[in-house]
C-alpha cells in the first residue's frame, strides 16, 4: 500500500491543484501521471448545480460514444420468441427469461448490463433488489426497456454509456481508456459535455457546472475548464 501512496503523491506534484486546465492539458496531464500497470480507465466527474430531491432535476440517460469506451460490455437480454432471436442475432451474450431470473436470484453476476422488453418487466422487476444495488435494473431512460433489442444490444456493445446524477449532483462517466489517443478520448469528451448541456433542467438555478475534472483509475483528478471543451 506505502508504494502505491509514494507513486500517488509523486503524481499529485504534478498537477496544480488550483488550476482549471483546458480539457486537452487535462486529458494529456492524467495520461501522463497515470502509474497503472494496466490499461486504466479515463473518468470526468461533473459537479452539477442541480437539486436531485426535485423530480424534474434528476438526470439520468445514455449515450453512445463515438470512439467506445475500451471496454466490451456483456450483455444480458430478458426476452422470449422473435425478441429472443433478434437479441442473439444482434451479440447478445445471454438471452432467456424465468430461468436467467432464477439464476441471478441464486446470486450470479456475470454480465455488465441488463436490457428487457416491456413484457419481461413483471419477472425483472422481482430481481430490483439485487439488481438495483448494482444500478443493473433496466431502465426506459437509459434505453435498456425496449422492444427494439436490436438497437439497444448494437449500441451498448458500440460503447454506450449511462449517467446518473447521484443525491450531491455527481456524476462520473468513463470516456476511454489511457491507451487511447488524445483526441478519441476528446471527441468522447465532447459528446459526454454536449449530453450534460442537453438535459440541463430548466428549473436548475444559479451555476449549473460547478465542478468538473479528469481522473484515472488510480490517479488524482485534474480540474478542467468547462468552456475550453
Amino acid at each position: 500500500m506505502a508504494k502505491k501512496t509514494k507513486q500517488y503523491l509523486a503524481a499529485v506534484e504534478k498537477v496544480e491543484a488550483l488550476k482549471a486546465y483546458t480539457a486537452e492539458e487535462a486529458v494529456a496531464l492524467v495520461k501522463e501521471i497515470d502509474y497503472a500497470k494496466f490499461d486504466a480507465t479515463i473518468e470526468v466527474a461533473y459537479r452539477l448545480g442541480i437539486d436531485t430531491r426535485k423530480n424534474d432535476q434528476q438526470i439520468r440517460g445514455a449515450v453512445v460514444l463515438p470512439n467506445g469506451t475500451g471496454k466490451t460490455q456483456t450483455v444480458l437480454v430478458f426476452a422470449k420468441g422473435e425478441k429472443a432471436k433478434e437479441a442473439e442475432a444482434a451479440g447478445a451474450d445471454y438471452v432467456g427469461d424465468a430461468e436467467l431470473a432464477q439464476k441471478i436470484q441464486g446470486g450470479w453476476f456475470d454480465f455488465d448490463v441488463v436490457v428487457a422488453t416491456p413484457d419481461m418487466m413483471g419477472e425483472v422487476g422481482r430481481l430490483g433488489r439485487v439488481l438495483g444495488p448494482k444500478g443493473l435494473m433496466p431502465n426506459p431512460k437509459t434505453g435498456t426497456v425496449t422492444m427494439d433489442v436490436t438497437k439497444a444490444v448494437e449500441e451498448i456493445k458500440a460503447g454506450k454509456v449511462t449517467y446518473r446524477a447521484d443525491k450531491a449532483g455527481n456524476i462520473h462517466v468513463p470516456i476511454g481508456k489511457v491507451s487511447f489517443e488524445n483526441e478519441k478520448l476528446m471527441e468522447n469528451f465532447r459528446t459526454i459535455q454536449e449530453t450534460i448541456m442537453r438535459v440541463k433542467p430548466a428549473t436548475s438555478k444559479g451555476q449549473y457546472i460547478k465542478n468538473l475534472s479528469v481522473t484515472t483509475t488510480f490517479g488524482p483528478g485534474v480540474k478542467v475548464d468547462p468552456s475550453t471543451i
